[in-house]
């Protein structure tokens, strides 16, 4: 296979990785990485401490050189979740920051430490290492987050890295000109893949925030940032401070492009963004499994509340519950997701029971519900499992109440579950967040709002008001948690 990175044979002082205040050029990096990546020979598998530093990515880019199956250790992990990885994948080493205190059993391993600071001298030179590595080989091993059970090991291999990230530069028209601003995990797609190695590949610019704040991506955007990629968490944050602070609004504004991910982005924070920067933001849509399927194209007409058309390449469809294609583009049949392509994983790692269950022949069972409209753009409805409920004999998206319920003015925060009713199956509740936990709606305020705006078996029956909601690093909201 081809260098996933070709621009490191370039040698330029362009700069490649800006964590900070640290800025590497590509022959930095080259150097760095490769230098790194010569003493990861004879190893299979490492692991990496993924805090959100330079470190991380440069120990990512020598093991992709290497030919060296890298597995990313997310720094807030517990203790047993942390034991089921290391004792599930097995790495031979592990690569942290010069410094980091690791937990066990991490400490345990023999470590290489990683300065991306260091310079390692004109001599150390990547060469063509990562030229004629097998494109089915491993490449990441990123533990799925083990809502069902203890996390999954997900075997990505070069191929799938290479055409999903040449699939968004079609997409998104991305090229060695963008710099693309971030403050998300490093132990994550989201984050590693698209965040690092993504502008990586395309010869560009990363510039990590570090921790992500209105204010440091309105430094960033005003700066060289051209591409801003965050979650609907960060992007909520946003919408809340765009409207009273200019230099936010002008910044978000000037952008190329705004990507959101990992979840549906309420409909209310698109329309605030768009109301005080005259931008859209484009949503896509992919899983760890299948790294990213679907996207709103940049070339393409705008496409709010749907996460766009298959990416090149890519094949998806929607299924009923028997497992039957469904051909209608109508925008309201609903229909789990199935995809196929070469952006698809290689194994669940130890796992061929859990591997053949995912697929339906060569389709794998993404467990994402969405419609298709007419212009063949798909809308996510919510997961199967948790964001499809059934109450009085229709079946109810989840996410079309949440949008409703953050439209109201008294409300900063919302989700939307199910509980078992003798009566109707399931019954509809509601989780708020209130703006002003003195003052905030009452409950059938908050139902008659609802019932205002969607069908009336769509109205909450109950009513449950918290200080935040559980969330996951990625900002993603944990359902199973709110019983």
């Amino acid at each position: 296979m081809s260098p996933l990175f070709p621009a490191l044979a370039s040698a330029s002082a362009k700069p490649a990785l800006r964590f900070g205040d640290q800025i590497l050029s590509y022959d930095a990096l080259r150097r760095t990485a490769g230098d790194l990546g010569r003493r990861l020979g004879g190893h299979r598998r490492v692991a990496v401490w993924a805090t959100p530093t330079g470190e991380t990515a440069v120990a990512a880019v020598a093991a992709l050189l290497a030919g060296v199956a890298l597995v990313p250790v997310n720094p807030k992990i517990g203790a047993s979740e942390l034991a089921h990885i290391i004792g599930d994948s097995a790495p031979s080493l592990v690569l942290a920051p010069v410094g980091a205190a690791l937990p066990e059993p991490l400490a345990a391993l023999p470590r290489l430490d990683v300065d991306a600071g260091a310079d390692p001298g004109a001599a150390a030179d990547a060469g063509d290492a990562g030229d004629g590595i097998e494109a089915e080989s491993a490449a990441l091993i990123v533990y799925t987050s083990g809502t069902t059970g203890p996390p999954k090991g997900v075997v990505l291999s070069r191929r799938a890295l290479a055409t999903t990230l040449d699939a968004l530069a079609d997409a998104w028209e991305w090229t060695e000109a963008d710099v693309v601003v971030h403050g998300l995990p490093l132990f994550h797609v989201h984050g590693l893949v698209l965040g690092v190695l993504g502008p990586l590949r395309r010869g560009g610019t990363v510039h990590h925030l570090g921790r992500f704040s209105p204010e440091g991506v309105a430094d960033a955007l005003v700066g060289d940032g051209t591409m801003l990629f965050g979650v609907p968490t960060m992007y909520h944050r946003l919408a809340e401070a765009g409207g009273s602070d200019e230099r936010l609004a002008a910044a978000l504004a000037g952008a190329r492009l705004l990507v959101s991910g990992s979840a549906p982005l309420p409909l209310p924070d698109h329309e605030r963004i768009l109301a005080f920067t005259g931008r859209r933001v484009i949503e896509r849509y992919g899983m760890t499994e299948t790294l990213m399927n679907t996207s709103v194209r940049a070339d393409g007409p705008p496409a709010t509340g749907t996460v766009g058309v298959p990416l090149p390449g890519v094949d998806v469809r929607l299924v009923d519950d028997a497992g039957a294609e469904l051909t209608a583009s109508d925008g309201e049949t609903v229909g789990e997701i199935q995809v196929r392509g070469p952006n698809l994983f290689t194994e669940y790692l130890n796992r061929p029971d859990a591997t053949a269950e995912a697929f339906d022949g060569g389709w794998f069972r993404t467990g994402d519900m969405a419609t298709r409209d007419p212009a063949g753009s798909y809308r996510i409805v919510g997961r199967k499992s948790t964001d499809i409920i059934k109450s009085g004999g229709y079946k109810i998206g989840a996410g079309e109440i949440e949008n409703v319920l953050l439209t109201h003015p008294g409300v900063a925060e919302a989700a939307v579950t199910a509980a078992p009713d003798p009566d109707l199956g399931e019954r509809i509740i509601a989780w708020i967040v209130p703006r002003d936990a003195g003052s905030g709606p009452s409950p059938q305020e908050l139902t008659d709002h609802v019932a205002g705006q969607l069908a009336t078996h769509k109205r909450p029956r109950e009513v449950r008001f918290l200080t935040a909601l559980p969330r996951n690093d990625m900002g993603k909201v944990l359902k199973r948690e709110l019983t």
